[in-house]
């Protein structure tokens, strides 16, 4: 026996009818739930999703004008646009009909029982239902994919003892469902180890969704996790839809999950523990089915210690914790990302073949990488970029000009102090970009900013 799917909703003001409607419909789809006061559509629509609103066109004794129905499926289209609305109507009138569907309506049925034209009308209309969800639903995953073609799929590990150990604990790990936390210092490559262990996962042919939380507002929080829908705030000139929904089906990464503050670690909880999430002005929940992996540089036990971490969100998202060390402490893996990161750069910038001088190998060794592989990556691209010959040496790297100089005493230049006083912050704090910030008195998502606006 087919598994019966499709949750309808049966509007109308004659009882007999809507009991008549259900125990005909009960055996063909998954829930049929019966109203026969319309001003309660928006508490059922809150409450329950449906994919189907049977809809009478007239509850007034004496109307039959069918104005009453086009209203109310108005007021339904405000909160959920995409629901199907099927009339149900009493009169032969087909421009009535004719009418309807042009303002929104799926289809109609006549009052005059007819048992084949309403089930055979019900199943089209779902059945097309389920096919404009799915279409939409490959659509938004379409464009998330688009936004990120830049984000390179491919990447480099490591061969290092440490790096080893670590991608033994990830092998048994990727192919369960279990949730990841991935801790280390800024740079050290948790968005790799993320990805590495999505390709390793059974969702690999899914959606990897990433999202930075340190550059999130926190007014804009539900709206990027959860989505929102359009007139639900000033700016929300469209529906957006949110990365949990994204993802669904694949993996979300939530890095820099220890940035969030208590009210947005409740409604991240939530969402985790109910496995749905509900658009800002939506009312209707959507089912979620992710695999989670967090990443943070911030020490989570002592901030639940402190009361600034939930330690059931912590619980929650450290089923298995696995820690990347710094560069500096995996120097056997310095000259492999340096050639992977060459063969990445002189491809994009054409500049055919190039290598590195055993120099600047050994230099490139030499170096503490406060910022981890991302310095490491920054200093690659631009000897990349400024190199005039196929080989890079070591007077190509600009190694010593990495260290922090001091300005000029004459210099009154405001972009060039701004500039140096973030580098040296980040240096002072070893990458670590809460820290950072703090000591320069501006709040995580500029300072994201002005990095990216300095290409630091």
């Amino acid at each position: 026996m087919p598994t019966k799917e499709g949750n309808i909703l049966i509007v109308d003001d004659n009882k007999e009818l809507l009991l008549a409607l259900k125990l005909y419909l009960k055996p063909h789809f998954s829930s049929i739930i019966t109203e026969h006061n319309p001003n309660r559509i928006s508490e059922h629509l809150r409450n329950h999703s449906f994919d189907i609103l049977m809809l009478d066109m007239n509850f007034t004794a004496g109307i039959n004008n069918g104005n009453e129905g086009l209203y109310w499926m108005s007021e339904v289209h405000k909160i959920d646009s995409d629901l199907a609305v099927v009339f149900i109507t009493g009169f032969s009138d087909v421009e009535l009909a004719v009418r309807a569907i042009k303002e929104g309506a799926a289809d109609f049925i006549e009052k005059s029982w007819d048992e084949r034209k309403i089930l055979s009308t019900l199943l089209s209309v779902f059945k097309l239902q389920k096919s404009k969800r799915t279409i939409s639903g490959l659509q938004k995953k379409q464009k998330h994919l688009k936004d990120c073609l830049s984000a390179r799929e491919d990447f480099f590990i490591g061969n290092s003892e440490a790096m080893n150990s670590i991608m033994a604990m990830v092998g048994k790990v990727a192919p369960t469902d279990v949730n990841v936390l991935i801790l280390g210092e800024n740079g050290t490559g948790k968005e790799v180890m993320a990805r590495s262990i999505h390709q390793l996962s059974d969702r690999k042919d899914e959606m990897f969704v990433s999202v930075d939380l340190g550059a999130i507002h926190e007014n804009l929080f539900e709206s990027e996790l959860f989505g929102h829908k359009k007139g639900a705030f000033t700016d929300a000139k469209t529906d957006r839809t949110g990365r949990f929904e994204l993802a669904s089906g694949g993996t979300l990464f939530l890095d820099e999950i220890g940035n969030l503050s208590l009210a947005a670690q409740a409604k991240l909880l939530a969402a985790l523990q109910n496995r749905e999430v509900t658009p800002v002005g939506g009312s209707r929940p959507i089912k979620v089915d992710i695999r989670l992996i967090c990443a943070t540089n911030m020490p989570l036990d002592k901030m639940v210690t402190e009361g600034r971490f939930r330690e059931d969100l912590l619980y929650r998202i450290n089923t298995i914790a696995i820690e990347l060390p710094a560069l500096r402490n995996r120097k056997d893996d310095i000259a492999g990302l340096a050639n992977f990161f060459l063969s990445q750069f002189s491809t994009k910038y054409k500049k055919g073949k190039m290598n590195f001088s055993a120099k600047a190998i050994n230099g490139l060794s030499q170096q503490n990488w406060a910022g981890n592989i991302r310095e490491l990556q920054h200093a690659v691209e631009k000897a990349v970029i400024l190199s005039e010959n196929n080989t890079i040496d070591m007077d190509d790297l600009f190694l010593n000009s990495q260290k922090i100089k001091h300005l000029d005493e004459d210099c009154y230049n405001l972009i060039e102090h701004e500039r140096l006083l973030i580098k040296k912050a980040i240096n002072n704090c070893k990458g670590n970009m809460s820290k950072a910030s703090k000591k320069l008195g501006i709040n995580r998502s500029t300072l994201y900013d002005k990095i990216k606006k300095y290409d630091l």
